[in-house]
């Protein structure tokens, strides 16, 4: 077993750790009060490859694996889980999903462009009525003649605002529940289709979350993405890597979290002597520091099996998504509670790392419905 990292990984690590501390790390409370899209910092995220991380050169990718993009999400999310998020959703759900059940001539259209970062991608799938049980989804697409039409409304779309295409679900076969559902392309612009709502969020306040509206939006039938009744199975199968993101993400503000309570436990002074010192404040550390440790494997070892192509990975993914995500819950929890009042206060990093976390465990599939995967798993069962 190898747990080491290559020299070109590492490399890959210190650029974005790099550029997260001079670039973004100034600006994450005035982003955060504001709720600000960081748009200025996209292109230099393109510059880097990390919005094609996981796609082929042919593609405007960066031809790297999910190794190296747990590292980019895993460093930028160390700093401002926001960002993380933004690049997270970008690859892993919208790019990834044209990626794997596009055409060539889809691939070509929108997927060099999103990997080349010259346009943002959302990906829609939760509705209003439809989160947890996604197949329960309202929306529709009926075909007429060489377009589809589509109607509904989707919520908690990831870069709604800002996207320049679109993956939405929508029911094309009513009598076929989930197996009924298709994956349709909606570019900008498109007339019927517009950014609704834009979400005031706990966390994560400068990536943005907003509803997607489709009024009579039509699209041409070309833009069916992957097979029809397929959209729905193919979004399951894309969601197995996009926990491996999640988890990363969540890896990356419990580090984010532990770096910050020892670097406060080291200077704070109590009693004569720095509150690193007292033993109750060192096993909190530690505690801390081996949760870390222990998602850190996970983490990698689910993007480890996404690289070998012929692995499934599903129960991994999951596990690593359930237990990052839950483990940055309590990492914050204590880096506010070593920070002690100061932890309330914006002037520290304590509390934004505290909101920011709980998405973890609620976004890309609940914590208990990473459970229900893994059980499915254990037991084989549908």
């Amino acid at each position: 077993m190898e747990f080491t990292f290559s020299d070109e990984q590492q490399q890959l690590r210190r650029s974005v750790r790099e550029f997260a501390e001079g670039e973004i790390a100034p600006h994450v409370m005035e982003w955060d009060e504001a709720s600000h899209f960081p748009a200025e910092i996209l292109p230099k995220l393109a510059e880097m490859g990390l919005l094609g991380v996981i796609f082929p050169e042919q593609y405007g990718g960066a031809g790297l694996g999910y190794i190296e993009y747990a590292l980019a999400i895993e460093e930028l999310s160390r700093v401002d889980g926001s960002v993380g998020l933004t690049v997270a959703a970008h690859n892993s759900l919208c790019s990834n999903h044209i990626y794997k059940f596009g055409s060539e001539a889809q691939k070509k259209k929108y997927l060099a462009p999103l990997a080349q970062g010259k346009m943002v991608g959302a990906w829609s799938l939760t509705e209003p009525e439809a989160g947890s049980d996604a197949g329960g989804t309202r929306t529709t697409a009926v075909r007429q003649g060489s377009e589809w039409v589509l109607n509904g409304a989707k919520t908690f779309t990831t870069n709604g605002h800002y996207a320049g295409v679109c993956v939405a679900m929508a029911v094309t076969d009513k009598s076929k529940d989930s197996h009924g559902i298709s994956a349709f392309l909606v570019e900008k612009g498109t007339p019927g289709f517009k950014p609704g709502k834009k979400e005031n969020k706990l966390g994560m306040r400068a990536s943005d979350t907003s509803e997607v509206i489709f009024s009579d939006c039509r699209v041409p039938a070309e833009n069916l993405l992957g097979e029809e009744g397929k959209g729905f199975i193919n979004s399951l199968q894309i969601l197995d890597g996009g926990r491996i993101s999640i988890a990363a993400l969540a890896l990356g503000m419990a580090q984010g979290a532990l770096d910050a309570a020892l670097k406060y436990a080291q200077q704070r002074k109590q009693f004569g002597k720095a509150i690193s010192e007292f033993q109750a404040i060192q096993f909190k550390l530690a505690d801390m520091a081996t949760q870390v440790e222990a998602a850190r494997l996970l983490v990698y070892q689910a993007a480890w099996l996404a690289d070998q192509k012929s692995a499934r990975f599903t129960a991994e993914s999951s596990m690593a998504k359930l237990f990052a995500s839950e483990v940055a819950v309590r990492v914050a929890n204590e880096c506010v509670q070593i920070h002690g009042g100061y932890g309330f206060i914006k002037d520290y990093p304590a509390e934004k790392f505290y909101r920011d976390v709980k998405l973890c465990t609620i976004g890309e599939g609940t914590s208990e419905i990473q459970k229900l995967v893994i059980a499915r798993g254990l037991l084989k069962t549908k």
